[in-house]
Formats: structure tokens, sequence, C-alpha cells
């Protein structure tokens, strides 16, 4: 069967692996779809594809990639109790101790004893058949395609849970700084939930997808300040609730400006710095500030659950799919952050 590898320099290598088999409490996921996501390719994350060559160990060079699997049961463990061949699945894309309390509510990420991340330090979903716990599987709603599912798996299940962090409502208006994949569906199921969105960003492409998606204002930050325009729509209070997906200093500190007095605001943009002048932009408006980072078992089942009730257009945001074989070509296109997400599919 096939896979695909980060080799370094920005290159993704397609090699022939044996069919892996199934241990007790494991099931084989013949795969569907699975997502392309930021943390893949961006510098001084977990992610080899951007280092030099020359930096990239031999255990990052044989790790499959990718982190967002999709997929159909093709067999399971003798010991595999939570699915049954055949089911369509979303697969949690973590590895824990199964026995810590984190583990045991669903939050494998957060496992007391370290998790191993699909796609990073553990086989991932850019392969034909992968691996995954059984009980890493969720279920994917009938209604809903594998290239949705996959879009669940990591980006937008994200952003669902960074909301549930906010608990926006038709009371608020949410800034969200962002408008890749996660920010783009902060924007459309922020929309669901009520609330009035601001979508900011800096790429004409992402801010059109923030805008199909359900953005009642688009504002480019590239030309005007955000930050002033936020101030403006909301007649001087700024915004109850803000959430910075870039991971960018510079829109980080501007969430917190955009937060009006006893505002929320909630991080969800992996790696980087920043730097904030405490007492104006957080002490003395009283503000309250969640990071936010995936999600659990239990919440991904709910997210997929909300997107099909509202009839949300999650379809909308894939911009592209590829095979396998191209696998190398979808990272380049990503990597111009104009696109939506973008997805390897299998017939």
């Amino acid at each position: 069967m096939k896979a695909a590898f980060f080799s370094g320099d920005r290159k993704v290598e397609i090699r022939d692996i044996p069919k892996p088999e199934p241990g007790p409490e494991e099931v084989l996921i013949e795969m569907k779809a699975s997502g392309l996501c930021g943390t893949d390719i961006k510098v001084g994350a977990v992610s080899p594809y951007p280092k030099p060559r020359a930096q990239v160990t031999e255990e990052e060079r044989n790790i499959v990639c990718g982190h967002e699997p999709c997929g159909v049961v093709a067999e399971l463990g003798s010991c595999a109790r939570n699915v049954k061949v055949g089911n369509r699945v979303i697969v949690h894309h973590y590895l824990g101790c199964g026995k810590c309390k984190y583990c045991l509510t669903g939050w494998t990420h957060m496992c007391a004893r370290g998790a191993k991340i699909m796609g990073f330090n553990a086989p991932g979903g850019h392969e034909d058949f992968m691996l995954s716990p059984d009980k890493a599987c969720v279920p994917l709603p009938d209604e809903m395609s594998f290239e949705e599912g996959a879009c669940c798996a990591c980006g937008t299940g994200t952003a669902y849970q960074a909301l549930q962090r906010l608990a926006p409502s038709g009371m608020d208006t949410l800034a969200v700084f962002g408008q890749g994949p996660v920010g783009a569906s902060v924007t459309m199921l922020a929309k669901a939930m009520g609330a009035r969105v601001i979508a900011v960003d800096t790429v004409p492409e992402r801010l059109e997808l923030g805008k199909r998606l359900g953005a009642d204002q688009i504002v480019n930050a590239s030309e005007i300040d955000p930050v002033q325009v936020i101030k403006e729509l909301t007649k001087g209070e700024m915004a109850d609730a803000t959430l910075e997906c870039t991971g960018v200093q510079e829109a980080r500190v501007n969430t917190l400006k955009s937060t009006k007095i006893w505002g929320r605001a909630c991080f969800v943009g992996g790696g980087g710095t920043a730097t904030f002048e405490m007492s104006p932009m957080i002490i003395y408006k009283q503000i309250t500030i969640y990071g936010s980072w995936t999600f659990s078992t239990h919440v991904l089942a709910e997210a997929a659950k909300f997107i099909v009730d509202h009839k949300l257009p999650l379809k909308d945001l894939i911009t592209h799919t590829f095979p396998l074989a191209k696998v190398g070509e979808a990272y380049k296109l990503f990597e111009t952050g104009k696109t939506g997400k973008i997805v390897i599919v299998w017939d």
C-alpha cells in the first residue's frame, strides 16, 4: 500500500509500505479522506515538513504524515468493541495511556502520561490503511461526507471547541482573527450560534471564504486597522468576544485590543510568542482569556452533530481535493495561504 512521509525541505515522499495489522484494541481504517492542517507546514511546530532535510531525524522521516483522518473500519483487533467493520468514522488523532482521567473522559491529547499525535510522532492518515485505537473512532454521521469528516477531525472540531469556551449567542458580536480553515469554521459555526461575526484576515481569498460562510462584515487587516473598524462597528464598545486563529503576534495583540470591557478572548493559533501590555489590555478591562487546544472525542461527535442538525455548508470550506499520489502538490498549494480546506481523497 501507499503512504506519505515528510522528508524536510518542504517535500513529501510517497512510499510502498506493508499493510498494518491491528493489535488487540486497535482497528484498521480504510482511508477515504485526510485533511491538510496549518500545523503540518508551520515553522516551529512539531512537523518536520518545513525543517531543513539535514535536521530531520530518521524517526521523523519514517512517520506517516497527516492528522485529520476519516474512513471506514476494515478490520478489528481481538478486543476492539467500540466500532464494527463497515462503520464510517472520524479518527481522534491522539494516542494516550487510556487509563488516566483525561483519557477516560475522551481528552486523550491531555493524557497525564503524555500523548502521541498521529502524523507527527505516530503514524497518521496519509496512507491507504491506518491503525487507530478503537476508542479513538468517532461515528461519522450518514449526512456528512468523508471530506467533511476530515475537516471535523482537526480544524473544524478545533473551531467548535473554542466556541464552547466563549459560548457566543445572539447577544454577542464576535471578532475572528484569521479566516484559514479554522477561522472560517469559527465564522460558520458562530453564525449558526446566533452571533454577529466580524471576520479579519489579510488575504482576499480567505476573506471571501469567510463571507460565504456567514461573516456579517469582513476586514482586510493589510489595508485598514481592524481594531478601529471593530470599534466603529460596535459604536465604541469593542467586541463582546474575540477569537484568534493565526499564531501571529500582531493578530494576537489586536485580538485583545478588540475585546470590550468584561469581554472574552480565546487563543487557538499555535506556535510563536506574543507580548501584551498587561494593565490596559487585560487587567483594566477585566477580560477573561481562554486557551483552546483541539477537542475530546465527545466534543468531536457533538461538533459533527451540530453541523448536520443545523445543515451548515461545511462542504464550502473545502476548496481543493487531491489524490494521495499528488499530496506534495497539495501541500505546495496549501502553503500559499490562499485556499480553504485541502483534503486528500481516495475513490
